[in-house]
């Protein structure tokens, strides 16, 4: 089964949730705000997906700029990345859909094409 991490009221996640319906595609889902991706899962999802680090944060979200992490990021390790990300689900990049080895994270509707 699929898994779809999302925040509700976010509207990607939105558009994601209902492109997956309407493509028939079956998920469970996950409320990032109440379910906070833990750093092993992050780190693996990091593997899979192979994207850099940065690209699971939320670089446009209100408390990525509050903490100022454009500034602190490039000087903290990748584990002290992932223990930040693993505190607030506001921090992460959504909506990140896991299929297997497959992790797709945030939507754009051309990549989650191979989801079909």
């Amino acid at each position: 089964m699929r898994l779809f991490v999302c925040y509700p009221k976010c509207t990607t996640c939105q558009k994601a949730k209902r492109w997956l319906q309407e493509n028939g595609i079956a998920y469970e889902e996950r409320n990032i705000r109440e379910q906070n991706p833990t750093a092993e899962e992050l780190k693996e999802w990091r593997r899979k997906s192979g994207l850099e680090l940065k690209k699971f944060f939320n670089t446009s979200g209100l408390l990525y700029k509050s903490l100022g992490l454009s500034k602190k990021l490039p000087s903290m390790s990748e584990e002290e990345q992932f223990a930040l990300l693993a505190t607030d689900g506001m921090l992460v990049k959504r909506p990140i859909l896991v299929d297997g080895d497959t992790v797709l994270v945030g939507f754009r509707e051309t990549q989650w094409e191979i989801l079909k």
